[in-house]
């Protein structure tokens, strides 16, 4: 067994014992009860490695069973440690400031799996519901009139997988024609699986409709599920890819550059495919009105503000899907969520539209986002 697993499954074992040691002794239940708890930590310890590692088996439905299984038991888990965190830290200060601890050691304990239940199902509701459409304007210095309202529909980070299927995206689809955008543009992170897997729940995609088309560059999860495959079944579903590369757009009498860029990292699984905003201007004329950029990531935004572009539309970081991992985005990228200026660059980071690993989203709702094209 390779020491990285070992290493990640002892960790995991001795976080949920914590868990066990800090809560179940304190809780004011029948010992039936704690029982329960104690079987169940040990439960949710041997389904959150299996339902990572779901995808190696290649039975259907059982892969995904399991798959939803081992997620939702990492959800439960991840709020069950982050609440005996906290408890630990609830006690600690009352002792400090001098209240005995034993008289909250009880409701504090009983508090944990209460509220760890609660915040997870309230996060499966609001990762399982179609994301809401969020409308920003964004204000472009010099913009001619022609392009003054000017419209685009952003879904990213929607992670057709394991347990977001044909439904969940045919529904995404639907909210996105619904908005008769000008351009529709897919930041990444579309898919965890195979081409051979997902390719019959991709195929929304191919009804993605707007008066300039439907844009799309990868992101770090198309690497992970071989890009190469998937970036030609994306151009079979007839969105244009673009790989460092642009497209120029008129629209009424004013032209638009539209690049793409390949993900931040791409380069660590090939080395064609490093991303290169300034690559991606190669041969671009002079007088276009304003320059796109689609990147996944948010911290392509430094070289594309060196490159001289106007707007960069990002996603990757799903605003931190849920707590406490959106305290740890600012660690990786400039931006977590929203509209942020970098010198003559807007970048606007979506939150995502799907969701990665738990099905769980708290405090950072997924959206759909219908940008508008203002002068400013």
């Amino acid at each position: 067994m390779p020491l990285r697993i070992i290493v990640i499954s002892s960790l995991l074992g001795l976080l949920h014992a914590y868990i066990g040691w800090r809560v179940l002794p304190d809780m004011p239940v029948e010992p039936a009860v704690r029982l329960l708890g104690a079987l169940w930590l040990v439960l949710s310890l041997m389904l959150v490695p299996a339902g990572l590692l779901s995808r190696a088996i290649r039975r259907q439905p059982l892969s995904d069973r399991l798959a939803w299984a081992g997620l939702l038991a990492l959800g439960l888990f991840s709020s069950l440690l982050v609440l005996t965190l906290v408890r630990d830290a609830f006690l600690l200060l009352a002792a400090l400031a001098g209240v005995n601890p034993a008289k909250l050691a009880g409701p504090t304990a009983l508090a944990v799996p209460l509220l760890a239940g609660l915040v997870t199902i309230i996060g499966l509701i609001n990762a399982r519901r179609v994301a809401k459409v969020i409308a920003v304007d964004v204000p472009i210095a010099g913009l001619p009139l022609a392009l003054h309202g000017f419209t685009i529909a952003q879904i990213s980070d929607i992670h057709v997988g394991p347990t977001i299927k044909h439904g969940y995206l045919n529904a995404i689809v639907d909210a996105v024609n619904r908005l008769n955008a000008d351009l529709i543009a897919v930041t990444g992170d579309l898919v965890d699986g195979s081409v051979s897997r997902l390719a019959p729940h991709t195929a929304p995609l191919a009804k993605l409709n707007a008066r300039h088309g439907a844009y799309f560059v990868t992101g770090n999860h198309e690497y992970y599920s071989n890009a190469h495959a998937w970036i030609a079944e994306i151009r079979r579903l007839g969105l244009t890819v673009l790989l460092n590369e642009h497209v120029v757009l008129t629209h009424d009498d004013a032209r638009l550059l539209v690049a793409g860029v390949t993900d931040y990292s791409a380069h660590h699984f090939d080395e064609s495919h490093r991303s290169d905003p300034l690559a991606a201007l190669a041969g671009a004329p002079a007088d276009v009105s304003m320059k796109l950029l689609l990147a996944h990531q948010p911290r392509s935004a430094t070289a594309a503000a060196d490159a001289g572009f106007d707007l960069q539309l990002s996603g990757h970081t799903h605003g931190g899907q849920f707590f406490p991992w959106n305290l740890f985005v600012p660690l990786q990228q400039p931006y977590t969520a929203g509209l942020n200026r970098l010198r003559g660059l807007w970048v606007y980071t979506s939150r995502g539209t799907g969701y990665w690993g738990p099905p769980k989203r708290l405090g950072a709702p997924s959206e759909i986002t219908r940008l508008r094209l203002v002068a400013g």
